[in-house]
């Protein structure tokens, strides 16, 4: 209730206009050409003031494909300016390693929006100042990378990903690339000489990169104009109504973890509070690992992180199951969603938060039921499981083990209501709450002549 006052707080703020790689590698292709960092999702950085020096240089970086085992892989393969910083595909997982054909574990997040992100705590204040502290900060799903530059460094290293085999690899790249002077010109003349050190001064243009380009954090959406009370930016009805879904704690109570009030070292409008939660996503088999029924990803308590491990298989620990809650700002432009990328659009998203437990059925696997030839013309085929069944047990929390069941957070919608309840959100809340979902995409261009009609306008 204190949390819900504390949104309702903001969002009357807003109206008034005062409260304004992760984890996997991929074979697709991204611009490398480090002066046109543009697209639908983002503003264009030929507009940005001056850079640094160093991120002048991280720029540089970030664009090389030569940084990578196969020469072929760059930051911004996985991390495409035109997707928001995000994948530029629906893949769950991206491919990198030598032959770009090596998965990964996780979906490559966005880098958008990471600046004001603090280092993991297993006690970090909430922004919203209210709620109770709780593990929270950190870049990567698990938060185990303290700052952009000790997230750059993971993808560099991991085989799957960039695969390089030390950042002794990677310095010698860099060394020889057309512009190791710009690299000097930053770091001196002797910038190379420590192996350990140049790798720091890489990694730390990266982060300097993210850092000052404002295509990382442009606030040019349909939702910055609206909170900032500038032209062009009135929200329809229908997103009037899916903000209202949104904020709304006995609906979609998406601003408890969401947040958009203002946060950490003057931010506002991030849109995450940087907690991490257990939600019980289905498990996904197009993730190669996932083949392995003894092999669980459980975000905080491991396996990639390894100072949460519970002490043997089994045994209690309240982080297993917990992952961060990303922004949803540019949430619209992705394809594929969660830590394992199992949903694959934004309208099945906010379905699978609708009917996990109304209809659990459509999400996780059923055991030892009949599958009907046909399924009943009622049987919903949004979900993840479009065979209906007779009979069998559903597999609920599927990706999770049983023992650590109980860590599922029991907030609204996921409230744990029992199968053939009523939804948290009606149809029209769901249509409605996509619809505000996309006045977060940046780049946004009033048109000069609004529709009148449509499904996320009456």
């Amino acid at each position: 209730m204190r949390k819900l006052l504390a949104v309702a707080m903001c969002m009357l703020s807003l109206t008034l206009g005062a409260c304004g790689g992760d984890d996997a590698g991929s074979a697709s292709a991204a611009s490398n050409d480090p002066s046109t960092v543009s697209g639908s999702s983002g503003s264009s950085s030929l507009d940005s003031p001056a850079l640094s020096l160093a991120a002048q240089l991280g720029k540089q970086l970030f664009f090389d494909r030569t940084l990578s085992g196969s020469g072929k892989m760059s930051c911004a393969t996985c991390h495409d300016p035109n997707y928001a910083y995000g994948p530029p595909n629906s893949l769950a997982v991206q491919l990198g390693g030598p032959g770009l054909t090596s998965p990964g574990v996780r979906a490559a997040p966005s880098l958008r929006y990471k600046d004001n992100t603090p280092p993991y705590s297993d006690l970090l204040d909430n922004p919203d100042g209210i709620s109770v502290p709780g593990p929270g900060g950190g870049l990567t799903w698990d938060g185990r990378a303290a700052t952009l530059s000790d997230q750059a460094k993971l993808p560099l290293l991991d085989p799957v990903e960039m695969d390089n085999a030390s950042p002794a690899d990677v310095v010698t790249k860099v060394k020889a690339a057309s512009y190791a002077p710009l690299y000097l010109q930053a770091y001196g003349d002797n910038g190379f000489s420590d192996t350990n050190t140049a790798f720091s001064n890489i990694v730390a243009a990266l982060q300097a990169y993210q850092l000052e380009d404002p295509s990382f954090h442009p606030y040019s959406s349909k939702f910055d104009l609206w909170a900032g009370n500038k032209t062009g930016g009135q929200l329809t009805a229908a997103e009037l109504r899916g903000l209202a879904v949104f904020t709304d704690a006995n609906r979609g109570n998406c601003a408890s973890c969401h947040y958009q009030g203002a946060g950490f070292n003057g931010s506002s409008a991030l849109f995450t509070d940087f907690s991490y939660e257990a939600i019980g996503v289905p498990r996904n088999l197009e993730i190669p690992a996932n083949a392995s029924a003894t092999y669980f990803d459980m975000g905080v308590c491991g396996p990639l992180r390894t100072d949460h491990l519970p002490a043997s298989p089994g045994a209690p620990n309240a982080f297993c199951g917990m992952f961060k809650a990303p922004t949803v700002r540019n949430s619209a432009t992705r394809q594929a969603f969660f830590h394992n990328g199992v949903i694959h659009s934004l309208t099945q998203l906010v379905r699978f938060y609708n009917t996990r437990d109304t209809n659990p059925e459509l999400w996780y696997p059923t055991l030892g039921g009949t599958p009907k030839a046909m399924p009943d013309a009622s049987f919903p085929t949004y979900g993840l499981i479009t065979t209906q069944y007779v009979g069998g047990t559903v597999q609920k929390f599927n990706d999770l083990p049983a023992a650590y069941a109980g860590n599922i957070d029991p907030q609204m919608p996921l409230d744990g209501r029992a199968p053939g309840s009523p939804t948290p959100m009606s149809e029209q809340d769901v249509q409605d709450l996509v619809c505000f979902l996309g006045t977060l995409t940046d780049g946004y261009k009033p048109p000069a002549n609004p529709p009148a009609s449509g499904a996320c306008v009456n």
